[in-house]
């Protein structure tokens, strides 16, 4: 796991003793696209083949495996190759909207096409199991943690981001032929206009978390046709847009 052990000093009931402490490992992770267009963030220094795919296919730089021609990662730096003839502007990359929700920046959404349902039941239970498959959360307190569920597979992910922990899963569902209109995302954290865009991107028809949506978030969900699960803890959750593709019963 990617976590280091600190000095600290822990203060409880009015005493202070010296202790060691789980620190997450975050890095500085550079992804260069055609040798042109270059991205910084923090990241843990995992899966960063799902995360460059992912990021691609959610910035809306690509929209089929095939337009990726190469990625090569040398330690924390990711270069890709990409068709030219597909690559967006610089300004859909230094504009993401997983740098810090540009929200004026998303000019049209596509609509999510699914039939696909889930049982509130099941939801309830993979939160719960989201949580105890977070190593690093629970070692550390200092991830995200994101899940992408397809028929009976469940793929976790965790980061210091909750973008790159998002990319990851759905950078992993992409590479290993999920259908993502038959499944859906889970993780922790708000669900604000940037989060939900990417769903729609990549056709996902269900987000849920154990957080809340942000209006932003429901009403890009609504025109993308996405429904967003919040509150999701214990044995309640909130469903809003499309509430026919949670099963209650």
């Amino acid at each position: 796991m990617k976590i280091e052990e600190i000095d600290a000093i822990s203060f409880k009931k009015n005493k202070a003793k010296e202790v060691k402490e789980n620190v997450v490992q975050d890095e500085t992770i550079t992804l260069t696209i055609n040798n042109d267009i270059s991205r910084s963030l923090s990241a843990i220094e995992d899966s960063l083949k799902e995360f460059a795919v992912g990021y691609m296919f959610n910035e809306n730089m690509v929209d089929s495996l095939d337009a990726i021609k190469d990625i090569k990662i040398e330690g924390n730096q990711i270069y890709a190759e990409i068709d030219d003839t597909l690559l967006k502007t610089n300004e859909t990359v230094l504009c993401s909207d997983s740098a810090g929700g540009w929200r004026s920046k998303i000019k049209t959404v596509k609509e999510v096409e699914s039939d696909f349902q889930v049982s509130v039941h099941e939801l309830i239970d993979r939160i719960e199991e989201l949580k105890n498959n977070a190593e690093i959360w629970q070692a550390t307190g200092g991830t995200h943690v994101a899940g992408i569920v397809y028929k009976d597979q469940f793929i976790v992910k965790e980061d210091v981001s909750r973008h790159v922990a998002v990319d990851k899963v759905i950078g992993y569902g992409l590479l290993h032929d999920f259908d993502l209109s038959n499944s859906y995302v889970i993780y922790s954290g708000r669900m604000p206009a940037d989060m939900v865009i990417k769903m729609t991107r990549v056709g996902v028809p269900i987000l849920a978390s154990n957080a809340a949506p942000a209006n932003s978030g429901y009403n890009i969900a609504k025109k993308g046709n996405v429904t967003l699960v919040g509150f999701l803890r214990g044995e309640r959750c909130n469903v809003y847009n499309n509430q026919n593709r949670v099963i209650f019963d």
